[in-house]
């Protein structure tokens, strides 16, 4: 190499570095992007983040079998499919409290003709959201946080309502998705709404719906400045065009790549909750991660997440202490053999078990302090022999 190629290089080492220090620091850009602008944030998420402590928490399971925000079907499945895999009986076992409030059942509704007709299954979806919203309330005046299964994404339409209803509007969302399910009625090519509900969450994009039979119950409240995407990687024009005129925050794979998903999931939640007092709902659409780590999904983009990067987002998430609701959805069982099956449901149980405060660090058992198979030595007829028994001591808890 030459002295000249030596030196490009190490400038070059040099600018990157500087650049992922000022992104850390929350008082640069990504790439000077005007959606990746950043101003000097007051959070203290950082002292958050670097704690490996593990509390129990109080829990509260939604099943949502819904499938009709999309064209595939098999999404409905999914819920009864991770509680058979044992995600529930692992959650229990690192000591939470967890409480199944069962499944909402709304489907087969019928159609409307004051429906537009550029949506589809709006009367089933209505339906299915607002008991999901109710359901969600109900479950939080428990004090519990909550784990919404899906279903398709649109299902967190009710997920997310519930949580602005219960908190008073004070949330903040992190979308962690392929796609930026962003569209609207006129701006989406095939009326799914799954690929519709965030913008019917925002406020700012209020005005750029027409009037909705059945939704009359939802009025959007949560600030677009208050949502955050991670692991982009198929976004339509439209929903291009309103990340860049709304200065969202948006994280694609590049970003990831170039950064790092600890630097980029820390950016992206001291942007949606600056000053740490508003609580937390992560959307996780099971396609963020790559097909090789969760083959069964209908809406797969290939160069997605590794699964250990899925599991960083959701762990930092936890130490945060924000987090107060979950969801995971676009499992489809039905899209693939056994192994891929076991696969997808194997990352998604990881997922949400690193949301609730699971680590691969490991764990101190509950309530106990010593080990088992204690052989001090103790004095016999002047002699010190060792115990030829144990002295008693509490079994260690199995860790799943």
């Amino acid at each position: 190499m030459s002295i000249h190629s030596f030196q490009t290089t190490v400038k070059t080492s040099i600018r990157n570095f500087s650049s992922c220090q000022a992104l850390l620091r929350g008082i640069g850009s990504l790439d000077d992007q005007s959606p990746y602008e950043t101003q000097k944030s007051t959070s203290k998420l950082k002292l958050h983040v670097h704690q490996r402590t593990h509390e129990s928490s109080r829990i509260g399971i939604i099943g949502v079998p819904f499938h009709k925000g999309q064209s595939s079907s098999g999404v409905e499945e999914a819920p009864s499919a991770l509680r058979e895999f044992g995600m529930v009986k692992q959650m229990i076992s690192i000591g939470h409290n967890v409480k199944d409030f069962g499944d909402i059942i709304c489907e087969n509704i019928g159609e409307r003709n004051d429906v537009p007709d550029k949506i589809r299954s709006l009367p089933d979806l209505a339906c299915a959201s607002h008991a999901l919203s109710s359901k969600v309330q109900d479950v939080m005046r428990e004090h519990r946080k909550v784990l919404t299964i899906g279903g398709d994404h649109s299902i967190a339409l009710g997920s997310v309502d519930g949580h602005i209803q219960a908190k008073n509007g004070e949330i903040c969302l992190l979308w962690v998705d392929a796609h930026a399910d962003l569209n609207t009625a006129d701006t989406s090519d095939t009326g799914h709404m799954h690929g519709m509900p965030v913008s019917l969450l925002v406020k700012e994009l209020a005005d750029y719906w027409p009037y909705l039979p059945g939704l009359d119950w939802q009025k959007p409240t949560m600030s677009i400045k208050n949502l955050a995407y991670i692991g982009l990687r198929s976004v339509d024009h439209y929903e291009r065009l309103i990340i860049e005129k709304y200065g969202v925050s948006a994280y694609g794979m590049e970003d990831i790549e170039k950064y790092g998903i600890h630097a980029v999931t820390t950016l992206a939640l001291e942007r949606i909750n600056p000053t740490g007092t508003k609580s937390l709902h992560v959307s996780f659409d099971i396609d963020a991660l790559d097909t090789l780590e969760a083959p069964c999904t209908g809406t797969s983009v290939r160069g997605g997440m590794t699964l250990r990067e899925g599991v960083h987002i959701m762990e930092i998430a936890h130490r945060t202490g924000w987090l107060g609701a979950v969801d995971m959805v676009e499992i489809n069982p039905r899209l693939g053999n056994i192994l891929q099956v076991k696969t997808t449901l194997e990352a998604a149980t990881h997922i949400i078990k690193a949301a609730f405060g699971f680590s691969r660090s490991g764990h101190v058992p509950q309530h106990i302090e010593k080990l088992p198979g204690y052989y001090a030595p103790i004095l016999i007829e002047d002699k010190i022999v060792k115990r030829e028994e144990p002295v008693a001591v509490p079994p260690l808890l199995k860790e799943s």
